[in-house]
């Protein structure tokens, strides 16, 4: 009986309640009715219902309701419902919560009947037609703009006690949800458009009901002759067909509902192609080397540069040449022209739309001037390189695995270009064809092909020419691979 129950009751509409009290029965059948409804339920839920005379007999004077009728107090009665509070209120329902009393009769609880009176109606008319054993009741099915009062009634068999009423009128409202703004992804850093291309942001956002959105440009109203905007019911979207310079700024989205809102900024910039340098000049020309300077450019196209093309053109061919991509300084040296030409220069600026459409060039040739011939002195003595054989790099001792071909290196210098000679233990290998012997630019190979432990020894490199003879040797082992 203490344990919280919940029931959701659909509640009566307002035709079904004027329909009802349009009936007019006679007053023996209010009286049959009566008699009946009290073997059912206590009197006082029954809905009042309003007595007209008829054509053929005067009208009976109607009985008072025993809803409006106070309940006696008596200890046969429960006490009013406690605690009647609002649990909830939603656009089409409402949600209510009490606790039992805290006299329930001798006779014992047999529910509780929820009423509601709408704003000035003088009639309570019941929720539910019967008493209910809970503690908790929703009311759905309610029209926008409704505003009634509800209360609450415990009953037993003796009757029904007091009611509890809600202390304030219950008003059936929309429900609120606050604006908010999703800007898209792409949108949240600067928005870059080149002149003439269309802008078209569709910006979605949420609230309930509808919220009002509105746009300024740099905190000012919106030019509606370049700009327009349509919001719906969940997005607001900004159309500009022909994007131009002075659409760049700051855009500014506001939702607004009540006394709510919400607001999003969108950065747009509209560039262009930038100007040419302001002036280009030749500084100096020395060797094959020209050194220029310009001045950065009147005009960037609304936005940062990328830097400079600094490009040549020989006189004779006309032709233009890319020399320097994306130079940040405003002077450079130009090197490695060829001599005896003459050269014109010119610089493009960059931006994120590309390059200048024209560029700065020079007015005054560069010159690259032939160097003066200046004649050898007589008396030129040629000097002798010969020299005997001499080894600059001995032979190592090596180690070596059977079946693997290995290498034996030194180099000698001599001039007249000296004889090779290899030799094992002393014996010379020449034309042996386990050995291959490679003599170029002074590096003397030896390639021992697939040794064998038979081949390990004493190898000798011997170099000889017309001035004399030099030898360097080395050891050679080759180790037999274990066997298990």
């Amino acid at each position: 009986m203490t344990g919280k129950a919940a029931s959701e009751t659909p509640a009566p509409s307002t035709e079904e309640a004027t329909a009802e009290s349009a009936k007019a029965p006679s007053t023996e059948s209010a009286a049959a009715a009566a008699a009946a409804a009290s073997e059912e339920q206590p009197p006082q839920l029954q809905d009042p219902v309003s007595q007209e005379p008829t054509p053929e007999a005067p009208a009976a004077p109607a009985e008072a309701p025993a809803a409006t009728k106070p309940a006696p107090l008596s200890e046969d009665v429960p006490s009013a419902p406690l605690r009647l509070a609002l649990e909830d209120v939603s656009s089409s329902s409402v949600t209510v919560s009490w606790e039992p009393p805290e006299r329930l009769g001798k006779l014992g609880l047999q529910g509780y009947v929820l009423e509601f009176r709408r704003e000035g109606a003088s009639e309570w008319v019941p929720v539910n037609a019967r008493p209910l054993m809970v503690t908790q009741q929703t009311m759905r099915n309610l029209a926008l703009g409704d505003k009634f009062i509800l209360r609450v009634t415990a009953v037993s068999r003796a009757g029904a006690g007091p009611p509890a009423v809600l202390e304030q009128p219950v008003h059936i409202l929309e429900t609120i949800e606050a604006p908010k703004i999703r800007v898209p992804r792409h949108l949240r850093q600067t928005y870059i458009r080149r002149v003439g291309e269309a802008i078209n942001l569709q910006i979605p956002f949420q609230g309930k009901p509808k919220p009002q959105a509105s746009w300024t440009h740099d905190g000012h109203a919106l030019d509606t002759q370049r700009v327009n905007v349509r919001s719906g019911e969940q997005d607001s979207i900004l159309f500009i067909r022909s994007a131009q310079r002075c659409d760049s700024g700051r855009y500014e989205l506001t939702v607004r509902l009540e006394d709510l809102e919400a607001k999003a900024a969108i950065d747009i910039l509209v560039i262009e192609k930038p100007g040419p340098p302001s002036s280009i000049k030749l500084l100096d020309v020395w060797g094959c080397n020209a050194a220029l300077e310009w001045s950065p450019p009147q005009d960037t196209g609304n936005t940062e540069l990328l830097g400079y093309t600094v490009q040549k053109a020989d006189k004779k061919t006309g032709q233009w040449f890319t020399v320097l991509e994306r130079y940040h300084p405003t002077t450079c040296t130009i090197s490695d022209l060829i001599v005896g030409n003459s050269y014109s220069f010119r610089v493009f600026s960059e931006n994120l739309c590309g390059l200048s459409d024209s560029a700065t060039v020079t007015k005054e040739l560069a010159h690259i001037q032939k160097a003066g011939i200046v004649a050898k002195p007589k008396g030129f003595v040629e000097r002798d390189f010969s020299e005997a054989p001499s080894f600059t790099q001995p032979l190592a001792d090596h180690t070596s695995t059977p079946g693997y071909s290995t290498q034996l290196f030194c180099s000698v210098r001599a001039s007249p270009k000296p004889k090779i000679i290899w030799m094992k233990n002393k014996m010379d290998i020449q034309g042996d064809p386990k050995y291959r012997a490679i003599s170029e630019q002074g590096i003397c190979t030896l390639e021992i092909r697939k040794p064998s432990p038979f081949d390990s020894g004493v190898y000798t490199c011997k170099a000889v020419n017309v001035l004399g003879e030099a030898s360097v040797e080395c050891r050679l082992e080759v180790k037999a691979s274990a066997t298990h």
